[in-house]
């Protein structure tokens, strides 16, 4: 039987929020599986972009990358945010190391077409080097990977956080049963957003087409589960959306928390 493995995304409304981020760094560090966290970037590369005078584009809500930028969210993904979040983790009793896709060649990115919107430096996920990741699990280090990846010529690239915890967690499942929980501000999906009780407690892919022809899926939403369906297809055991401070009472007492995403 395979060991499990969790790997935990979690996203800017918990890392623009330092009582959030350290109540939920004691709670991820109360898991004692095997385990990887992934973290996007929060508002601060926004704010330091607005110091620094940087001018930042967004089209569709997505960040254009351009040079100056990358430079930016490397600093502050790979540097500030990363390396905050590993001291915290230390402090509570885990061994972790903080990555990048580039790191140990974890995870590899092609730039992502001009056309029809020019992103930037933006990158798609190509491969996962799953036998370097293992090795640094079997190490005893707890990879907390921050979403930058490479192209494999020098290249860093600017790369959605949902999509590389995703690709991890599918090529992982190789080796481990594998788990991906998308950790957020609300309870799970909600039937209606602004009813934090009306959490859809289980989506297949049949009545996932009837929730989104009803209208009933939050149109934000739709891109992190069709990242959860990828998964589940290529192989990861279960998907969970869900509040970040439930994460360790479904992990340790397998009480229902959340959305889980089946077959």
């Amino acid at each position: 039987m395979k060991q499990p493995l969790h790997i935990i995304k979690i996203g800017g409304n918990i890392i623009d929020n330092p009582e959030k981020l350290s109540a939920f760094l004691g709670e991820f560090s109360g898991i004692k599986e095997p385990k990887i966290l992934i973290h996007g970037g929060g508002k601060i590369a926004t704010e330091l972009a607005e110091k620094m005078d940087i001018p930042q584009q967004m089209i569709d809500g997505r960040r254009v990358t351009d040079a100056e930028t990358l430079k930016l969210i490397t600093m502050v993904y790979g540097g500030l945010i990363s390396k905050n979040i590993v001291a915290a983790l230390s402090a509570n009793g885990d061994t972790a190391i903080g990555l990048s896709g580039a790191d140990a060649n974890s995870v590899l990115a092609n730039k992502r077409p001009a056309n029809p919107i020019d992103f930037g430096f933006v990158g798609d996920v190509a491969a996962v080097n799953s036998e370097n990741i293992d090795k640094i699990l079997q190490a005893g280090f707890v990879p907390v990977f921050c979403a930058i990846t490479h192209d494999g010529n020098g290249q860093l690239l600017n790369t959605n956080a949902d999509t590389m915890a995703s690709a991890i967690a599918t090529a992982m499942s190789g080796n481990y049963e594998s788990f991906l929980y998308y950790c957020f501000e609300k309870k799970g999906v909600l039937e209606d957003v602004d009813n934090e009780d009306s959490v859809i407690p289980e989506i297949n892919p049949s009545n996932y087409e009837k929730l989104k022809e009803e209208g009933k899926i939050f149109q934000g939403m739709i891109p992190k589960l069709d990242n959860a369906f990828s998964a589940i297809q290529k192989g990861v055991r279960a998907v969970h959306i869900l509040q970040a401070e439930d994460l360790s009472s479904l992990i340790l007492t397998k009480r229902a928390y959340g959305t889980r995403i089946t077959a």
